[in-house]
């Protein structure tokens, strides 16, 4: 018989149910646990926090993770891969050391960390040497806004995970790593997969792909037959069972909720798809129209069949900058009549801030419970609901309007249409806004570090 490598997912993003990773070590035999904090706007905000402090920037929540999870690993062999570092994954190495420490672990624990994506140190020395990080949306040279950029990491692929492996890294700890290479980088690891086998890296990076949000493919956010996935209080987070050919099962461990299925597992393969021929990543460009599922048992699908083709010359680089303030209010009015209400308090509000002379670069104004979400197709529908909350939101370059704004939505409550009611959280808050601008780079100019300790 083969010899099955078992890849299980323990968080789709940071903020995920803080009881998987142990669940997943606890449940049955995984040879490693795969855990997922990071996206586009989580950089940002770890960017931020590691301006205010030195020591942060990383995703805090995998310090817990890895308390939970230190007899899997200290005893049983469990390797993890994550990219919790963010933007500071030597910070988040050394916590992590010092938990175990005082857990009395240390000595259980090779901590491989990969740097080498975070370019923002980098970005005037990138300039001057060509590289003009045009953004993929508008064709605009970074230079535009670069007084205002905050981050810019690049996704780096698997082969430095693979790298900190091979050393000995019975933890590895990376920067922006694209989601599908944490579980990519243990498949090719074990099965010692070439950097031209096409096909089975891309078959590593669509078990990636499957598994990377969580239980999203194993019943979680499920949009077919939602109402009979069974006992999702106690869902069950998915888990590849890889083959060194290439094909692998998803499956979950026995006894948990939810549900794997070629339903399920079809659902999470067309999120953020993109062109079904070509799912770029550093390592390969695999093609979703290859994929071959079959029932393979309860809660067991086989993957098969996936073609893939080499890799482009280029890494994509998420970059996040300053763009200006925003403050968003809502209000609730009841039947009768709810969207009639808040309709007529649209109305008043906008004339009064006319009349006050704010105008903001963008007002938007929503009536959730009626037309939010479906628009023009809600219909009659939408007329005739219940109850209804006002959403307005205003954004602008200049705080102090934004400011002046949030303290005219609240006076609607004595001064406007009836039957209002969801105001206790009082004034909105004016926030920062922070804006995406993805771009490509020569990978050449990313070199990446491994260091194990």
């Amino acid at each position: 018989m083969s010899r099955v490598v078992r890849v299980a997912g323990g968080q789709g993003f940071w903020g995920d149910w803080p009881e998987a990773p142990r669940r997943q070590v606890e449940g049955g035999p995984v040879d490693y646990l795969m855990l997922d904090y990071l996206a586009e706007v989580t950089m940002s905000i770890l960017q931020k926090q590691k301006d205010r402090d030195p020591s942060a920037g990383y995703a805090r929540d995998f310090v817990g993770a890895m308390e939970s999870v230190l007899p899997a690993v200290a005893e049983r062999g469990v390797k993890v891969i994550a990219n919790a570092g963010g933007v500071n994954p030597e910070a988040c190495a050394a916590a992590v050391q010092a938990m175990a420490s005082s857990a009395g672990c240390a000595g259980a624990l090779r901590i491989g960390v990969v740097t080498g994506d975070n370019l923002l140190p980098r970005l005037d020395e990138l300039f001057a040497a060509g590289h003009e990080l045009r953004s993929m949306d508008t064709g605009e040279p970074l230079a535009t806004v670069r007084d205002r950029v905050i981050a810019a990491n690049a996704y780096i692929g698997s082969t430095p995970i693979v790298e900190a492996l091979a050393k000995g890294a019975n933890v590895v700890i990376t920067g922006r790593s694209t989601d599908t290479a944490l579980t990519m980088a243990p498949l090719r690891h074990e099965f010692g997969w070439g950097a031209a086998d096409w096909d089975k890296l891309a078959a590593g990076i669509i078990a990636g792909h499957i598994i990377e949000c969580g239980a999203q493919c194993s019943g979680g956010n499920c949009l077919h037959d939602w109402r009979d996935i069974p006992n999702l209080a106690d869902v069950g987070y998915p888990i590849i069972e890889g083959s060194a050919d290439g094909t692998f099962v998803v499956t979950k461990h026995a006894g948990t909720g939810g549900r794997v299925s070629v339903r399920t597992v079809t659902e999470q393969l067309v999120y953020e798809m993109g062109d079904p021929h070509s799912y770029i990543t550093p390592d390969v460009v695999a093609d979703f129209t290859t994929i071959q599922l079959e029932d393979a048992g309860a809660d067991r699908v086989r993957v098969f069949g996936i073609k893939g083709a080499q890799a482009t010359d280029k890494l994509k680089v998420s970059i996040a900058y300053k763009s200006g303030y925003k403050a968003a209010g809502s209000l609730v009015y009841a039947w009768p009549d709810a969207l009639e209400k808040a309709e007529l308090a649209d109305r008043v509000l906008r004339e009064r801030l006319d009349r006050l002379g704010l105008k903001f670069a963008k007002v938007l104004s929503e009536f959730v419970g009626a037309s939010a979400t479906h628009g023009r197709l809600a219909g009659d529908a939408g007329r005739h609901a219940p109850e209804v909350q006002y959403r307005i939101g205003v954004r602008d370059a200049d705080r102090r309007k934004v400011e002046r704004f949030t303290r005219e939505i609240i006076p609607l409550v004595l001064n406007g249409p009836p039957s209002v009611t969801g105001f206790a959280g009082g004034r909105p808050k004016v926030e920062e806004i922070v804006a995406y601008w993805p771009a490509l780079i020569d990978k050449s100019v990313v070199q990446t570090r491994v260091e194990v300790c």
